[in-house]
């Protein structure tokens, strides 16, 4: 068997015929791996037929579903390259990624239909897209495109050959672009499928299992959560988008054993849970992460009798870098443990060298499945990539026993009176008081100390104050770490992996 991510829906048809590949939540659909197989094979003999070769770059502007998975296995047979495009992004946003990537084929949905045809109607000025694909009613479609459904129609449902593997591209992620324009991530099927095997080779992910997926599929930490579940041999159940309120439901209809949310929707999630209405019995785990999980939320969840598992990751190492075990999620809460199997980790200072016990540096990760580099960025890749290291640009400290505790990104460190203080540690111990809601912590300029802690928060209790919230981190962190001062906000603005957008917050509050 070639290493080609396609083949993960092929042999797994193979072996497990009956079992549950994927449950569409939103269009009421469910598919077995042999049905699911069939429809990858459709989309992948279509695109062929189209005139798709292998290297090509195929864009998707899809919501969360059955079109977007098969889609991008049927693309990894024929060795296609997926460009995951964010659906949040404007069209100017779209248009950069497309061009800059050099997709020639999207696959979109209906949902997005406005801002395709802006784009189509750039010519070669906004995309070199020449193969629209559009997913949904027909009524609904550009008169520019064809449709989806009708291309897997006239498709054959044999297995198409395999044009790609090993170290060829796979799929391009472009990054949050949260300072500057994004850079395509590159990666290959070897990098792709060993982030699956590190994954879970480590998880607590097991045969059988039925994994709720509800980040959107355009980022790695919903993606990999996918490919890893049927590389084990499970079920993929897939939320079009996040509700707070419909997850609860799917947990206890569908039975769910095992799924991924950030720290921000474990909060919204935390305020629509019922306990004699959704029964958790199945559940045995979520995993987080994103951004640090407050050690308060984690406490909450434990109560609940769920274990939160704190990962860490990025798109550059396909997901994976540090995960708590099970038995330490609640003795080292806050910590996000340590390596992968397949992964090594360390903490370095400025000068590049081994950080001692509890001293914060910049995190470095090593692994097959580190990205392949930057499409068209060779001085940022060289600039990423150092003597097989991967230069993450977040700070943590590592204990004596190798756990992992993430502080913040090197850039979002403020310095205050020569001292570096991580806005992470002070929104942790924010998160811990009674009325937040949500908490952001950036640098604010002062002519005595440099920079002075500013703290931002929204409020779950109409009547906090900012002296409550001061006299609350009193005595909990040292004085250059307290925050100077609080301002009220009604949302934290966050990317789509919950990641918080400080460039924001610092354009709002400190112009």
């Amino acid at each position: 068997m070639k290493n080609n991510l396609g083949l993960f829906v092929t042999k797994r048809a193979l072996l497990n015929p009956d079992m549950e590949a994927v449950v569409d939540i939103a269009g009421g659909r469910r598919f077995t791996y042999p049905q699911l197989n069939e429809r990858c094979n459709r989309l992948a003999n279509g695109l062929t037929s189209a005139g798709l070769v292998k290297g090509d770059r195929v864009a998707t502007l899809l919501m969360n579903g059955p079109e977007f998975i098969e889609t991008f296995f049927g693309t990894a047979k024929i060795g296609g390259v997926i460009v995951a495009l964010n659906w949040r992004l404007v069209a100017d946003e779209l248009s950069f990624i497309l061009t800059d990537s050099g997709a020639q084929t999207m696959v979109f949905d209906s949902a997005f239909s406005e801002v395709v045809s802006e784009l189509h109607s750039r010519g070669s000025d906004g995309t070199q897209v020449t193969r629209w694909i559009h997913v949904g009613d027909v009524a609904e479609r550009p008169d520019f495109a064809i449709g989806y459904d009708d291309l897997l129609t006239r498709a054959s449902t044999d297995e198409p050959e395999c044009a790609a593997s090993g170290s060829d591209l796979m799929f391009i992620m472009y990054t949050s672009g949260t300072t500057g324009l994004p850079k395509g991530v590159m990666h290959s099927h070897d990098t792709a499928i060993w982030s699956v095997i590190t994954a879970n080779a480590t998880a607590d992910v097991r045969y059988g299992d039925r994994y709720v997926i509800s980040l959107p599929l355009f980022h790695v930490g919903a993606l990999n959560p996918l490919m890893s579940i049927f590389h084990k041999g499970g079920t993929a159940v897939i939320m079009r988008d996040f509700d707070p309120t419909k997850i609860w439901e799917v947990f206890r209809d569908e039975k769910i054993t095992v799924t991924l949310a950030v720290p921000a929707m474990l909060n919204f999630m935390l305020l629509t849970f019922d306990a004699e209405a959704h029964d958790i019995s199945m559940l045995r785990w979520i995993m987080s992460g994103a951004a640090p999980v407050p050690v308060a939320l984690i406490e909450k969840y434990s109560a609940m009798g769920i274990e939160i598992h704190q990962v860490y990751g990025l798109t550059e190492t396909g997901g994976p870098a540090c995960l708590i075990s099970p038995e330490d999620s609640i003795s080292h809460a806050g910590s996000t443990g340590k390596a992968f199997f397949h992964t090594d980790v360390k903490i370095v200072d400025d000068n590049g060298q081994l950080a001692g016990a509890g001293e914060p540096g910049e995190v470095l990760i090593r692994g097959p499945h580190i990205m392949v580099g930057y499409w068209n960025r060779p001085e940022a890749t060289a600039e990423a990539l150092v003597d097989g290291w991967l230069k993450s640009g977040d700070v943590a400290v590592m204990d004596a026993d190798g756990f992992v505790y993430i502080q913040d990104r090197v850039k979002d460190m403020i310095i205050s009176g020569g001292e570096n203080v991580y806005p992470a540690e002070i929104e942790n111990v924010i998160h811990g008081l009674d009325g937040v809601a949500d908490v952001a912590v950036i640098g604010k300029p002062s002519e005595k100390w440099g920079e002075t802690p500013l703290a931002i928060i929204v409020k779950s209790d109409p009547d906090l104050t900012a002296e409550q919230v001061l006299a609350w981190c009193d005595g909990k962190l040292a004085r250059f770490k307290q925050p100077r001062e609080v301002e009220f906000t009604d949302a934290i603005p966050r990317n789509p992996t919950g990641k918080i957008l400080k460039r924001l917050l610092r354009d709002e509050f400190l112009s």
